[in-house]
């Protein structure tokens, strides 16, 4: 099942989505986009909040 993250659950007002196979590549993907966007660095903590913020796919 496709994973999902949406950037706003996080950061409020950001409409940013990601979308991949696993939580690993999903974590990936939110890792550049947080640079890219928001200036952060993802850090283990980071990475925690991220992972909870991760939910699968609805129909």
């Amino acid at each position: 099942m496709t994973k999902v993250l949406e950037c706003g659950t996080l950061v409020p007002g950001c409409t940013w989505r990601g979308e991949a196979a696993t939580e690993d590549e999903l974590l990936a993907k939110a890792a550049v986009h947080a640079q890219e966007a928001h200036g952060m660095e993802v850090t283990p903590e980071l990475a925690e909040k991220v992972r909870g913020a991760i939910h699968d796919q609805r129909a």
